[in-house]
């Protein structure tokens, strides 16, 4: 879909993160990934080099919430698989830093409902946004809003 600004929020040892670099790879986009645990971002460093996708992302070591305050945007793409109590908090952030036409992806929907279910109250409650959940893996929640859909609704 062309994404070019791509924001992951949970690096983890970066198995998302290289699926996503790669796709920014081909859209001549970067993706900023944050983590919290410094050994976690270790490794995500090492797999992304080893990918050779080291070059298309920046890693940002912290609190997702405090990061995301301070970053300007505009994304177009954001993937939520940290911590997902703080994913509401970390959404309402991003808001205002999101392109028109975005995405919004989060992980673990499916086996951890309970904390996950703020993040989707607060999804649900976004103008134009078309919102599904799809069974696989864990559960993949996907919000889409079009250049057409945001301008239509205001």
């Amino acid at each position: 879909m062309g994404r070019k600004r791509l924001l992951e929020i949970g690096t983890s040892n970066g198995y998302s993160t290289i699926w996503l670099a790669w796709a920014a790879a081909q859209t001549g986009g970067r993706l900023t990934s944050i983590e919290l645990h410094p050994g976690r971002q270790e490794r995500a460093d090492e797999n992304l080099r080893r990918a050779g996708l080291r070059g298309l992302v920046d890693l940002k070591l912290g609190d997702a919430t405090e990061l995301v305050g301070e970053f300007s945007g505009p994304f177009d793409l954001v993937f939520f698989d940290a911590d997902r109590l703080s994913a509401p908090a970390q959404l309402e952030l991003l808001v205002p830093k999101l392109c028109p036409d975005v995405m919004l992806l989060a992980d673990n929907v499916l086996s951890h409902p309970k904390e996950i279910a703020a993040y989707l109250k607060v999804l649900e409650g976004l103008d134009g946004f078309d919102c599904l959940v799809v069974p696989v893996g864990k559960g993949l929640s996907i919000a889409y809003r079009g250049p057409t859909q945001a301008w239509e609704r205001k």
